[in-house]
């Protein structure tokens, strides 16, 4: 298949009432993992980088374009995505260089500023992104867990939604319903209510992050309340870590990465395809 645009992948989940995986990834071998797993379950899905993957890279060239690489080999329909952008010039730079790295979208996060700031901003990247042919995402109420900051009574207000996107123009918004960035157990509650509520007063499709934390059967009525794009980043990273850890310890003599990343590799596939199958099957 060719490279997807996130309008294709989610605009079509969202006509359907289905989900979209989006799953964040930090090396190759998650994105290759990635790749794999959405194609063995026959599910389309965004490939997303975020603001600090693109740090720990040391620029934002080398991981892009090998997610665009993988996108178009893929079997089923994929979207590379930038997350969790906070700095409007750098939002700016990711856009110049769109094309180039095969970005079909991007978030742009100032929910920890006042409205005004946030709306501001945001609608600022959202007419840069569309004058490219791109989404953009925004949040609007802060979805806890990140740099620390954990938020738990936080919600999005459906009032206040309505109004950002008017204000804003984005083309998806993250919401803030119960769940929490870089949470290694699942036990999040999401308010389904809130969501549904949310669903009928936006008129473009609502982005759940923090989903690691959120059980399986609660992703699956998220989507069905309303979600249609659902961020997933740290159950990569458990589910691939717990992995290197069996590689290492039945290799004690292991110098070859290959070795023991094949697993690792393989491990993530699996959670992958299992979640895929949760949000999009």
């Amino acid at each position: 298949m060719t490279l997807s645009t996130t309008a294709d992948v989610v605009g079509a989940a969202a006509a359907r009432g289905a989900g979209v995986p989006a799953f964040n990834v930090i090396t190759i071998e998650q994105a290759e993992a990635v790749v794999l797993g959405v194609s063995d379950a026959g599910v389309p899905a965004l490939l997303q980088v975020s603001q600090n993957a693109l740090a720990f890279r040391h620029g934002m060239a080398p991981l892009l374009a090998a997610c665009r690489e993988l996108a178009r080999d893929a079997d089923v329909g994929i979207a590379v995505h930038v997350d969790h952008l906070d700095d409007p010039d750098l939002a700016h730079a990711v856009l110049s260089r769109a094309e180039e790295l095969g970005v079909g979208s991007l978030m742009f996060d100032k929910a920890t500023a006042p409205h005004a700031e946030n709306a501001a901003l945001t609608a600022g990247v959202a007419r840069a992104a569309h004058d490219r042919g791109l989404w953009a995402e925004g949040e609007l109420g802060e979805v806890g867990g990140k740099g620390g900051a954990h938020a738990p009574g936080v919600r999005t207000d459906a009032a206040e939604a309505q109004q950002f996107v008017a204000e804003t123009g984005v083309d998806l918004l993250a919401v803030a319903v119960g769940s929490s960035h870089a949470m290694t157990e699942r036990t999040a509650v999401l308010d389904l209510d809130l969501i549904a509520r949310l669903a009928e007063a936006v008129p473009v499709p609502l982005v759940l992050h923090g989903s690691s934390g959120v059980p399986d059967l609660l992703l699956a009525e998220a989507v069905a309340a309303g979600i249609r794009k659902v961020n997933i980043g740290t159950a990569l990273g458990v589910v691939g870590t717990a992995a290197l850890r069996r590689e290492l310890a039945e290799r004690p003599d292991a110098v070859d990465p290959r070795s023991y990343l094949r697993g690792v590799r393989q491990a993530t596939r699996d959670e992958v395809a299992r979640l895929a199958a949760v949000v999009g099957g």
